[in-house]
């Protein structure tokens, strides 16, 4: 039985509900299976008997783990349980699932096949909320489950009537859904994650199965390689994630100590890492919220899983339901959200004012997944894009205003996963001492890089080995050279591993082609990706993913421009981190390295907003003691004038790797040129040092 009283006092409230609605589905699913059912459609009775076996699935593992059986279980009975919950969507079952957006289609038809598969992809949610305990959630979806079935005995159902179903669902219920969303971000108490972690015995990966996510090989050989490793190996990756945290407070100044909780995102199986981080934090006066990543459409991201999470069933079925919530989607839907993320701020206005910030342990090493495009997948159409767009930028306003980005902080550090290949263990290894470089060797040298980009009024980047990059970005200037700089020195702080000199490029003036011929960003693959600039803005697009070249248009507008007409550059950077950079060379995994790692493996370039969103007035300092200076553009400019339009809400760097490119050069105003890297080597007096792991390639 659980042991949150807030859990327990919720499920007082549904218990009755929840009994009444899970006799009703068991009633519907023994009558579809002994033909007694008034549906005279077989392919919806298909439908109908299936999902209803999946509830009464999913009521059998909810009373396992209220009851405590689930305790005795052995870790081979919960594999064998976790294996059924998921089982319809892993591997090649995913063609045959009612979840499949192409299947459901052709199986129940264009009228009704997109409703009913968003409903069984909702209702699939109820696998982590069985293992929470949420008796909430498993009663409200049940009563939509048989309220669409209850409209579908009426012979003459519309698809109208079952949209309307789900939209008032999603309407009615989005303050209950939002209030616990914004709790689970802000309130310790909402334990369940951390329970597990600090209660359990980690050297067993059994208890990985608790969490109620799909556990791949992945999650749970990591846990069983981290369980061999010594506690203080465990404890030292440990402090490089926390202490990196507490630096970025110090760097920008922020004062810690009225902070009293701290979110900590990661994948699973990395609990002794995490374990450990949650006891070093306590000892600064932080306890952790830790919430599951977003199930229900409601709170599901096209941009990626943010929370704690475990391995991907299938990425397809992640990919095909990216934008489930287009189905329901409008003005009014999106006034409601933001007035009740108001509403839930203001309850938990004080919890808002001790949230310290992000801590991300995020993972690589992910075999390439190309998505298939799939015309039966749910997207926002034109009108609802601009909806979606603006209902973001208000609610991304809308949380600085009760969490101002510059009263907290964040830190960011990767390992790699097993699915890596044989070297794992090696390149676990080398990671970690990718993590934890010589920061005062590095200060030194970035700042010989800083002086002399200081000096630039723009700089020049050229592309080689099949790059074509042809790039001007203009910088920034400054009136105070001795005590203010253009570029930030970015140490073992917020953005682990450290390895990058960083500024918001000035737009007018930025133009040219940035070109990647093989790039993976935020886990999707880009062929022969091009971006075409002018007065720092995107003015054409390409790629060459697919035959077609609006499906490659359509591609990169979703999963890269995320939908926006245009995006600027909001960040130049140099990378430094050669250890990085052979590392994937090495172990030929520079295609696998994150965006967190590959940044500092070559030049970058951020479309979207500046590394200073909301943060611009906020003075930051480089060890020098210079200030900062270069942290706006000039759409971050009308944050005081036309807020709505002064930010994008989204930031993607793109990396071209040191063997693509020719040559790096500041171009001074009085035409003086100083070259910092050519041929992929740097050649700047006082970076030498940088070219020692390079003499190996």
């Amino acid at each position: 039985m659980t042991k949150n009283k807030i859990i327990i006092d919720e499920n007082k409230k549904y218990s009755e509900r929840y009994a009444l609605a899970s006799q009703r589905i068991s009633s519907i699913y023994n009558e579809l299976s002994n033909g007694v059912s008034i549906l005279d459609n077989e392919a919806l009775t298909n439908y109908f008997r299936k999902v209803s076996h999946f509830m009464k699935q999913i009521d059998e593992t909810y009373n396992l783990v209220s009851s405590g059986a689930i305790d005795k279980f052995t870790t081979m009975q919960l594999h064998h349980l976790n294996y059924e919950l998921y089982e319809d969507i892993a591997n090649n079952n995913y063609l045959n699932s009612y979840s499949n957006p192409d299947y459901a289609i052709q199986s129940l038809g264009n009228e009704f096949g997109k409703y009913l598969c968003v409903l069984y992809t909702e209702l699939r949610s109820n696998i982590a909320y069985a293992f929470e305990e949420r008796l909430l959630y498993l009663t409200i979806s049940s009563e939509l489950f048989i309220e669409i079935y209850n409209l579908f005995e009426d012979k003459k159902c519309t698809a109208e009537q079952i949209h309307s179903a789900l939209y008032y669902y999603f309407f009615d219920y989005s303050d209950i859904m939002t209030y616990d969303r914004t709790r689970s971000l802000l309130d310790t108490h909402m334990s369940f994650a951390t329970d597990i972690i600090m209660n359990s015995d980690l050297s067993n990966p059994r208890y990985l199965y608790l969490f109620g996510e799909y556990i791949s090989d992945n999650e749970y050989a990591t846990s069983e390689y981290l369980s061999s490793l010594s506690n203080d190996a465990i404890k030292n990756m440990a402090s490089t994630y926390t202490e990196g945290f507490k630096k970025g407070f110090e760097a920008y100044r922020i004062d810690l100590s009225h902070k009293k909780s701290v979110n900590i995102r990661y994948t699973l199986g990395f609990e002794r890492i995490i374990k450990q981080a949650i006891l070093q934090f306590k000892e600064i006066g932080l306890s952790p919220c830790i919430y599951r990543a977003g199930l229900s459409l409601i709170h599901r991201s096209a941009r990626g899983k943010i929370g704690f999470y475990g391995g991907s069933a299938s990425r397809q079925y992640d990919y095909d339901h990216r934008m489930d919530e287009a189905l329901i989607f409008d003005k009014a839907y999106a006034d409601r959200k933001l007035s009740q993320q108001r509403a839930a701020y203001e309850n938990m206005k004080q919890l808002a004012t001790e949230y310290a910030g992000p801590a991300c342990l995020e993972t690589f090493g992910e075999t390439d997944f190309v998505p298939i495009e799939k015309s039966t997948a749910v997207r926002f159409n034109e009108q609802q894009q601009k909806q979606k767009l603006e209902y973001q930028a208000s609610s991304s306003l809308l949380t600085n205003e009760f969490i101002p980005s510059d009263k907290v902080s964040f830190t960011i550090i990767a390992y790699p996963i097993p699915e890596i290949g044989k070297d794992y263990k090696a390149i676990f290894n080398e990671t970690v001492k990718v993590n934890t470089l010589d920061s005062a060797l590095y200060e030194k040298i970035q700042t010989c890089l800083i002086d002399t980009l200081d000096k630039g009024d723009y700089v020049t980047i050229k592309g080689f080995n099949g790059n074509m990059t042809e790039l001007k970005i203009a910088l920034t200037p400054i009136n105070n050279p001795d005590k203010e700089t253009k570029f930030e020195n970015c140490l073992a702080d917020v953005n682990i591993p450290l390895g990058e000199v960083f500024t918001s490029p000035t737009l007018k003036g930025t133009e040219g082609l940035l070109h990647s011929p093989e790039i993976y960003l935020n886990g999707l693959k880009y062929i022969d990706l091009k971006l075409y600039f002018k007065d720092g803005i995107i003015t054409k697009y390409s790629c060459g993913n697919f035959e077609n070249e609006d499906e490659n248009n359509k591609y990169i507008h979703e999963n890269l421009l995320y939908q926006h007409d245009t995006l600027p550059i909001g960040e130049f950077a140099i990378g430094t981190n050669t250890t990085a950079y052979m590392m994937g060379r090495k172990y030929n995994i520079s295609h696998l390295l994150p965006i967190l790692i590959a940044e500092k493996t070559g030049p970058h370039f951020a479309i979207g907003d500046t590394c200073f969103s909301h943060e611009e007035d906020m003075p930051t300092y480089n060890p020098d003691g210079k200030e900062m200076k270069a942290k706006e553009n000039d759409y971050s400019k009308l944050r005081d004038t036309d807020i709505m339009h002064a930010y994008f809400n989204c930031h993607t760097d793109i990396t071209i790797p040191y063997n693509e490119l020719k040559s790096i050069t500041v171009h001074n105003k009085d035409g003086e040129t100083t070259d910092i890297i050519l041929d992929g080597r740097f050649v700047l007096n006082g970076t030498e040092e940088l070219n020692k792991p390079l003499e190996h390639v």
